[in-house]
């Protein structure tokens, strides 16, 4: 069985910075293939969307355009952890942001859309404010 755990959010005032954790379980390397993880937000009254998406067999990233520059994803390819270092928030960051996982597809590269991964975490709440 398959569990998400995301941790590490709370409130910031604008410029400052949070660390997310995500502990998976349950992700085991079937075929040797590899996973795509992922951060998703969504804030008030707008749809999910993807934050930052990164490949386990090469590191490849995926930064939204929004947090390039601000945002670094990375995971433990030991244990498939990942983690999202956010600074320099803005209070447009605002929003829970969940864990997403799921096997790499059969493209070149990670999807980034939500109907991409099957598994997902409960969430953590990121307030920034002004």
């Amino acid at each position: 069985q398959v569990q998400l755990v995301e941790s590490g959010g709370g409130s910031v005032q604008a410029g400052g910075s949070l660390r997310l954790s995500c502990a998976t379980s349950g992700l085991t390397y079937r075929n040797y293939r590899s996973y795509c993880l992922g951060w998703f937000r969504q804030a008030p009254g707008k749809e999910r969307e993807g934050v930052a998406i990164i490949s386990t067999h090469d590191q490849s990233a995926y930064y939204a355009d929004s947090v390039k520059g601000r945002f670094t994803i990375s995971q433990d390819n030991a244990n498939l952890n990942l983690y999202l270092q956010m600074n320099s928030l803005k209070t447009e960051d605002t929003g829970m942001y969940y864990c997403a996982a799921d096997l790499f597809p059969n493209t070149p590269n990670c999807g980034t859309r939500v109907r991409d991964f099957g598994y997902w975490g409960q969430g953590t709440q990121v307030t920034v404010s002004s």
